[in-house]
């Protein structure tokens, strides 16, 4: 018997691949690699003198991110519901420890990274995966208090609202409206009543029009999102620079590895402007496949939910569709900011950015979404043998 089946037999249920999630997250880490390498060869050489220091980096996190994803597939669903609100406050623990100076790493003027064994984590990515198991161990727990109370909306979001302050502090706004939109999208596929889940966003759209006005750098970024080209060589020079590559992509593009943007004109372009890259090297047909990538896996991940709500597992469905809208809103919220159609956000493209940290929490929630596919599967399989055991027994009793 193979390791991996050994592993998985102990895990308590074979492991099943859905065919499309397993195509559509396969091609988005390929086409990922492909554009990182293309985006940061010149980087390479000027920071370290080795033209292959990024794209070897990029592959070493995403073998890391596939070996620690598929442990994670191994553990039970189970576990992650009881491990829910302790999970939570090692994940508040995190975002202090990382404010902390001397411990946490510095990037452009936000404390958002610790350093582990020389892999550079960003918490807040931990801690979005932290926020879709809580928020669904939270909804089980109490799901006739959120349905039938406005303080069953508030509880979580009362609790949630202390990670944002810290996530404000370093400061990460942008991982913060994420945090919400997971909840808030969670709460509601609870059965929330939508009058109550109305006035709650507008509520919570409230405080995040106070929270961009009442600090300057964020107010400055939205100024610059709306009228760009009052200053292109200033507030606004990263975003003009992405829509010159858009513009410079056509439909078929300039040809992998032949973009200009990238050569030191368009900052951060193998991390938070790689959609960008994408745009110019491989046009618009580039741009559209890697949307389409991302529907798919979008698609797939509330198919699995509404599969597992149908037979009663409330925990792993909410876990399904959390994971969903956060690969859908921080790939939407990245691809609108590349094109100019939303402010300027920190936020990384899913699977496909350079980095670390990144990477092994998207492997590992991606992971946790088949382990939700295996344990309904499998879980289909045991009510279809037995209620085909039953038939055989009534007709034998006949």
């Amino acid at each position: 018997m193979k390791i991996s089946e050994q592993l998985s037999r102990l895990a308590g249920v074979d492991i099943y691949f859905d065919k499309a999630l397993v195509f559509a997250g396969v091609a988005l880490l390929v086409i990922g690699y492909l554009m990182v390498s293309s985006a940061s060869l010149h980087l390479g050489v000027k920071l370290t003198g080795n033209l292959f220091h990024y794209p070897v980096r990029q592959l070493i996190n995403i073998i890391l991110g596939l070996v620690i994803g598929f442990f994670v597939c191994l553990v039970p669903m189970s576990f992650w519901e009881k491990a829910g609100p302790i999970l939570f406050v090692v994940g508040l623990i995190f975002l202090v420890i990382v404010l902390i100076p001397g411990v946490g790493i510095k990037v452009n003027g936000s404390l958002r990274w610790l350093s582990v064994a020389g892999v550079r984590i960003q918490v807040s990515e931990v801690v979005k995966l932290i926020v879709v198991i809580y928020m669904a161990s939270f909804v089980t727990r109490h799901h006739d208090f959120v349905k039938e109370s406005a303080y069953g909306l508030l509880r979580p979001l009362l609790l949630l609202s202390s990670a944002c302050a810290l996530l404000l502090l370093e400061p990460d706004m942008g991982s913060a409206v994420v945090i919400l939109t997971i909840a808030m999208g969670v709460m509601f596929l609870s059965g929330a009543r939508l009058q109550q889940f109305i006035i709650l966003i507008v509520a919570v759209f409230g405080v995040g029009v106070l929270a961009i006005f009442s600090s300057g750098y964020r107010t400055a970024r939205v100024t610059s999102f709306l009228h760009p080209w009052e200053d292109p060589f200033g507030s606004s020079f990263q975003l003009v620079q992405a829509l010159i590559s858009f513009g410079r992509g056509e439909w078929m593009g300039v040809g992998l590895g032949s973009g200009v943007q990238k050569l030191f004109y368009l900052p951060e372009a193998h991390t938070d402007f790689l959609f960008s890259v994408i745009a110019e090297e491989l046009g618009l047909i580039g741009v559209l496949t890697v949307i389409a990538l991302f529907a798919i896996i979008v698609w797939r991940a509330f198919v699995i939910g509404l599969m597992a709500e149908q037979l009663g597992n409330k925990f792993s469905a909410y876990i399904a569709y959390g994971l969903g809208i956060w690969f859908a809103f921080q790939s939407f919220v990245n691809m609108g900011v590349n094109m100019g159609a939303l402010p300027t956000k920190g936020l990384t493209l899913p699977f496909m950015s350079y980095g670390g940290g990144s990477m092994i929490v998207m492997c590992s929630a991606m992971a946790m979404l088949y382990r939700v596919n295996s344990e309904m599967i499998a879980l289909q399989q045991v009510e279809s043998a037995t209620k085909t055991k039953v038939e055989s027994e009534v007709r034998s009793y006949e």
